[in-house]
């Protein structure tokens, strides 16, 4: 069964892909184009979002999101895969970006991939964006609306006052009010099933949050 964060992350960048690609990659001046179909025929995986992007510094460039409920192992190696792959198929060089949603530990989440073979060396560098990390008043201020699902698992979202302001916003909009199920599932993760339900405020809505938490 399809999860959440996968049913939405593609809906979640369109929705202002200019804002969210600056924020991904820290590149001012770069724009957002076309969101290319990120299905590789050798591999049986299809990376979250991948964008074609232009600046007047890099020129054009691919921006590959890979978001991640939470960090495994073996994240280094498929982003040199997903990354070399965007590559090949599209003829253009990759920046990628690894998201993770929640914390799993307090290891160090590596920002790159290296192998060595009879001195033959792999490398991929890719950048980190752990969401735990992110202050929530960037979801706010820039605005980043991709971001308010995940405010209460954001750094500083974790309170009753904060979710609701960001519920408020996705209600407020016909594009992100279907996404309060999603902030609903994230906020069960910082505070008491009880509270959530007080703050959607209806059966039906909690409900569908309730269903949604068993598919992780």
């Amino acid at each position: 069964m399809i999860k959440p964060a996968d049913v939405s992350t593609k809906r979640l960048i369109s929705l202002a892909p200019d804002n969210w690609v600056k924020w991904v990659t820290q590149i001012p001046d770069i724009v957002a184009g076309e969101i290319l179909n990120s299905e590789f025929q050798w591999i049986s995986r299809e990376s979250d979002v991948l964008i074609r992007v232009e600046s007047p510094q890099h020129g054009k460039f691919l921006v590959l999101n890979e978001l991640q409920l939470r960090y495994k192992s073996e994240m280094p190696r498929r982003m040199r895969a997903y990354a070399a792959l965007a590559e090949e198929k599209y003829n253009l060089p990759t920046y990628p970006v690894l998201i993770n949603i929640l914390k799993a530990s307090d290891a160090e989440i590596p920002t790159s991939y290296e192998l060595n073979i009879a001195g033959l060396r792999a490398i991929q560098d890719y950048r980190v964006i752990n969401l735990w990390e992110v202050d929530v008043n960037i979801a706010f201020a820039q605005p980043l609306p991709s971001l308010l699902p995940f405010v209460p698992i954001l750094k500083g979202g974790d309170n009753e006052s904060t979710i609701r302001d960001a519920l408020r916003i996705l209600r407020a909009d016909e594009q992100l009010n279907q996404l309060e199920t999603v902030l609903g599932f994230f906020a069960t993760f910082v505070l008491d099933s009880a509270i959530v339900q007080q703050i959607l405020m209806g059966y039906g809505t909690f409900r569908t949050v309730a269903l949604v938490s068993r598919n992780f």
